[in-house]
């Protein structure tokens, strides 16, 4: 009877590993992985671009952005101060200096000649993140130009001379710009307001270029026609007829304008004509250039490049493969 109230006693082994340190390994493979992706993405942006370099700086410096808005009626990246930094070029706040001080002694300048001081209100000076803007505006009955004419008045004449003798010690680069109203210019389809604004604005830099300012510091010359009325409300206002002189930043950046008309500036100043061109609007077949064919040359067979193309720089991940053990170059 003693040995049926034995108790029975049942012993139960755990078998495999792991029980003492259970998912450590994986926090430690996670940042292996980690550490070798930050090392594939400073590998790939050591072989990457200048450009690229100095966006992904920028980006860290300054995530939101707001810290390199630049100017004061549009917002900037930032990479126009970032490449003055780099390359020790003058930073924006010595620009907007010597601008201003450019401003200050072309007012003076104005008000001091007493043929020019009625034309004051007709001249308006503003510095903008482009630059130096200094517009003409017309008056009734026309002030810097003939009516419906791109001749120059007296007046004109006398003003872009006063300007062209500064603008001209200036390393700063040109842009100049024509603007009429909304008024129809004629019944002649083969000329208009199109026409009209790119022949003012080029009537000014023929005469800045004649007075002294450099064949290559006018970069642009553009006509707007009526795209850019400066009283929206009326937009037969004799000041929508304008002619609009940009003293473009040491950066030489251009802004990007919807609808912009650029006309050709010839290269050779004693022969203005050469190389103009109309200015059209978007869209029409006249606007359209026509690209001349080039020689027929072999195509290159897939896989292997031409005779006279460089072959291309491996990539990151080519190099990475040719290192790897038991892969052949």
């Amino acid at each position: 009877m003693a040995a049926k109230n034995q108790p029975i006693i049942v012993i139960k082994k755990k078998g495999g590993h792991g029980g003492h340190h259970g998912g450590a390994w994986k926090v430690a493979y996670a940042d292996f992985v980690t550490a070798m992706m930050a090392l594939f993405i400073v590998l790939w942006l050591m072989s990457t671009s200048e450009a690229v370099k100095k966006a992904v700086a920028g980006y860290f410096n300054d995530p939101k952005g707001t810290g390199s808005l630049l100017g004061t009626t549009m917002s900037g990246t930032g990479a126009a101060t970032s490449a003055a930094s780099a390359t020790g070029a003058a930073a924006p706040n010595d620009n907007l200096e010597k601008l201003q001080q450019l401003k200050e002694k072309l007012e003076q300048e104005i008000k001091a000649r007493k043929e020019l001081e009625k034309l004051t209100k007709q001249i308006e000076l503003t510095i903008t993140s482009e630059g130096l803007r200094i517009e003409l505006l017309e008056g009734k009955d026309g002030t810097f130009y003939q009516s419906g004419s791109a001749r120059l008045s007296a007046d004109g004449q006398e003003l872009l001379a006063l300007l062209a003798a500064e603008l001209k010690t200036l390393p700063n680069a040109l842009l100049i710009e024509g603007h009429t109203d909304a008024a129809p210019y004629s019944n002649d389809v083969n000329y208009g307001n199109w026409e009209l604004s790119a022949d003012r604005a080029n009537s000014a830099r023929r005469l800045l270029q004649q007075d002294g300012v450099r064949s290559d510091q006018v970069t642009q010359v553009r006509g707007y026609a009526d795209q850019m009325l400066r009283v929206k409300s009326n937009p037969t206002d004799p000041s929508n007829r304008r002619i609009s002189i940009l003293v473009k930043n040491a950066d030489g950046s251009l802004p990007i304008v919807p609808g912009t008309r650029v006309v050709g500036v010839p290269q050779n100043p004693e022969n203005p004509k050469a190389g103009e061109a109309n200015a059209t609007p978007q869209g029409s077949p006249s606007a359209t250039a026509t690209a001349t064919p080039a020689a027929s040359t072999p195509a290159p067979v897939k896989g292997k490049p031409s005779a006279g193309t460089p072959a291309a720089k491996p990539g990151l991940m080519d190099r990475v493969k040719g290192m790897l053990w038991g892969k052949k170059k």
